[in-house]
């Protein structure tokens, strides 16, 4: 009977979800020609090409695609069998800043489950200082948020670019008040932007305020309203407006993991939340 090789499927499930090679090499603490051979040899097993691959992405085959639930329901199978007989089940408080609530979050929560399937994950989603309050009061386990100025006990985990998103229908005329969506005025997104239109001498309106990014995304994608956003919470189908509508580029923001004192299971959580983002190296002496 043919077996399969935990590490090399969970080997594959870090490639799928990280879209990369080496990021998946990192997390793994090997090399990347370690994982090809894992990859390959898996492949081989199966009799099928898991990934497509070109110099410049890695993508899911069809096959690959078809055998992702399997290997998730695989090595959850496997670590549920090895910390049934180690390990209690255990819960992780994440923060997560509003404005980076999007298709990253969702490929981190499945990571997480395929590291630690007895992890309960409790996500608590809000601004960058009311997340670091809640941390510093021991309410939070970790918080992933955009760079506070006067907190310096965090780690860089990735830099992201924010920027005008609206529906692709949306019509604006230049020197009329462009239609603005937001997130209250407790939101440094918020105020960046605006202080950013008021310097270039744009009238704006605003026209919606959501209490959630996807409040705002709904509006984005109604075609009510331009919001700045970056781009994993930019909604599906919205495009970039900035240059073609004159609007004023806007700074790129450092994204940061923030952690009290954890025990070991969480650091390694920590790491692969750190992974997903592209950060694991910096995050090694801070979890």
């Amino acid at each position: 009977m043919a077996t399969l090789d935990v590490d090399a499927v969970r080997a594959f499930l870090l490639v799928a979800e990280l879209e990369s090679f080496t990021k998946a090499a990192d997390f793994l603490d090997t090399t990347q020609g370690v994982v090809s051979v894992k990859l390959k040899r898996l492949e081989e097993r199966l009799g099928y090409r898991l990934l497509d691959r070109t110099p410049r992405s890695v993508r899911l085959s069809r096959e690959g695609n078809a055998f992702v639930e399997s290997a998730r329901d695989f090595v959850a199978a496997h670590d549920r069998a090895l910390r049934g007989l180690t390990l209690p089940p255990a819960r992780l408080m994440l923060g997560v800043s509003h404005n980076l609530v999007g298709t990253e979050l969702t490929a981190l929560l499945s990571m997480l489950h395929v590291f630690d399937p007895g992890l309960t994950i409790e996500v608590r989603v809000d601004n960058s200082r009311r997340l670091l309050a809640e941390l510093d009061g021991r309410n939070l386990d970790a918080a992933i948020v955009r760079h506070v100025d006067g907190r310096d006990d965090g780690c860089v985990i990735a830099n992201e670019q924010i920027g005008w998103y609206a529906a692709p229908s949306l019509h604006y005329e230049p020197g009329t008040p462009l239609r603005v969506a937001s997130l209250p005025a407790t939101c440094r997104v918020r105020a960046m932007a605006s202080r950013a239109l008021d310097d270039a001498g744009i009238p704006w309106l605003e026209v919606f305020v959501g209490g959630g990014v996807n409040t705002v995304a709904a509006a984005v994608s109604a075609g009510l309203a331009v919001a700045a956003l970056a781009r994993p919470a930019a909604p599906a189908g919205s495009v970039e407006v900035g240059p073609r509508f004159g609007l004023p580029p806007l700074p790129s923001s450092d994204v940061m993991l923030h952690s009290g004192s954890l025990d070991e299971r969480a650091k390694q959580a920590l790491r692969v939340i750190a992974a997903s983002y592209g950060g694991k190296d910096r995050v090694a002496d801070t979890a």
